[in-house]
């Protein structure tokens, strides 16, 4: 079945570097630290990361990690889930909890179930600092900000493009990520806006948990169900689009000519696929906020301010040329 949830958070929207926006009671507390580049004593940084899911968490966490060195003045704790296992980051939360760590790190491997976690934190005074997903319900007074490319409004631009591409109509499907993952609401949303008034017709939405295997076998099965009438394929990350490519060829078909393909995230294979016209359109979603985070981190223990949500800026590539442009300098 298709999983089309639909849970708006109410996130505000800031440009990255804008700091402006407070949030009470998140100051860094009695641990004596100073920032990542003064002092003597090192700040130390609990990271409850996602863990092994594909280019592009590898690139962002690997960029969290190059970032928070020791030699900036960070001893960061990295602590990736278990198997994506939500239940193993709230472990790994209410540990650093208990060590009594300056500053947290979260890129929550689901949205909800995080309220008592935060909490806690927020009573023992550390800062918690959301990458890349939100939580649900959305409760800005537990955290101090999210850092992340804007999901809405990237997956709104791929629907823009679809219905410029589509002046027609066609049928289209969809490969989500995992159920009950935010990313997963938030581009479904801005999707649907962009699609809006639209000729275009839905005919499937599953998720393929952002796996290229699982986009392949999903869009075997999508084929089959519709005898091969499907003109357009929206794959809410690139790994999931590559694998749904795959099954297009092999049913017969030309990806990028019979069935055009866009895809989320920028990846390196993804550009090369839009460069050879595997794939048809390709919207970045931005891994390489690490500087952001740390300029968060040494903002909030320094008793500053800042926004509830630093958007980080992605950009749209729609032609071969476009990633043949960017392609070389590619770190990801």
């Amino acid at each position: 079945m298709a999983h089309r949830k639909r849970i708006l958070g109410a996130l505000g929207v800031a440009a990255v570097g804008v700091l402006a926006l407070g949030l009470a009671g998140c100051a860094s507390g009695d641990s004596g630290s100073d920032s990542g580049s003064g002092g003597d004593e090192m700040t130390t940084v609990g990271f409850v990361a996602v863990g092994p899911e594909g280019a592009w968490r590898q690139a962002n966490e690997q960029n969290v990690q190059d970032t928070f060195t020791e030699a900036a003045g960070f001893d960061l704790k990295y602590a990736p889930a278990t198997n994506l296992d939500q239940k193993s980051q709230i472990d790994a939360f209410t540990s650093f909890v208990d060590e009594g760590v300056d500053v947290i790190l979260l890129s929550a491997t689901e949205a909800s179930g995080w309220e008592d976690s935060l909490k806690r934190a927020q009573e023992a005074e550390i800062p918690v600092i959301l990458l890349d997903r939100g939580i649900e319900p959305n409760d800005t007074s537990l955290y101090v900000t999210r850092i992340a490319p804007d999901n809405v409004e990237v997956a709104k631009e791929v629907g823009e493009w679809a219905k410029a591409e589509f002046p027609d109509g066609g049928n289209y499907v969809v490969l989500e990520g995992p159920a009950g993952v935010g990313v997963v609401n938030e581009r479904n949303k801005g999707f649907d806006e962009g699609v809006a008034g639209s000729s275009l017709n839905l005919v499937d939405a599953q998720t393929a948990n952002w796996s290229a295997e699982e986009g392949k076998s999903v869009m075997e099965t999508m084929l089959k169900a519709n005898n091969n009438d499907i003109q357009f394929v929206f794959a809410q990350n690139d790994e999931m689009g590559l694998g749904a490519a795959q099954a297009v060829e092999e049913a017969g078909l030309t990806p990028g000519v019979d069935v055009k393909i866009a895809t989320i995230d920028g990846t390196k294979a993804a550009m090369e696929a839009l460069a050879d016209g595997t794939l048809s359109y390709v919207h970045e979603y931005n891994p390489l906020f690490g500087p952001t985070a740390l300029e968060v981190v040494e903002k909030t223990l320094a008793g500053e301010t800042v926004e509830s949500y630093i958007i980080v800026p992605s950009e749209a590539f729609d032609s071969p040329e476009a990633a043949q442009a960017v392609l070389a300098d590619r770190k990801y």
